[in-house]
């Protein structure tokens, strides 16, 4: 099993609407590098939910339920589009200060390329996180 980190604007799609829906189609990715991680997600994956803006905390988990495909948005091949569905909410968000505070999570994309929209985690980043969403 592999993880992941996937962003989304809470006003665009909040983690809210992703436990409402129970499902979606992750589509909307433009970034190569993010497509490329998109690319390596296998069915039965973990993503962490991550509301960026002015918000900026990791919120819960959604799991990989389908593996990627044409981004049925766009006419444009280069991209494509994964299914995720809701998994859990984290007991407590875990924000972008506090994860950038650990040294442990100093290598992660999110604190070294903050642009990306989605990308991979470590085991070990993984379960540094879920340790300080139960503190």
């Amino acid at each position: 099993m592999n993880y992941w980190l996937i962003k989304s604007e809470p006003h665009t799609y909040s983690f809210a609407q992703m436990k409402s829906d129970k499902k979606t189609m992750w589509d909307g990715v433009r970034n190569y590098q993010a497509r490329n991680f998109m690319r390596e997600m296998r069915k039965g994956d973990i993503a962490l939910f991550y509301h960026s803006g002015k918000d900026r905390q990791v919120v819960g988990e959604v799991e990989i339920v389908k593996e990627f495909y044409q981004d049925p948005t766009t006419e444009d091949t280069n991209w494509v589009v994964v299914d995720v569905k809701y998994k859990r909410i984290l007991t407590n968000p875990v924000n972008l200060a506090d994860i950038k505070s650990k040294k442990e999570l100093s290598e992660m994309h999110l604190v070294r390329n903050s642009r990306l929209s989605v990308s991979s985690v470590s085991k070990k980043e993984y379960d540094s996180i879920i340790r300080m969403s139960e503190v």
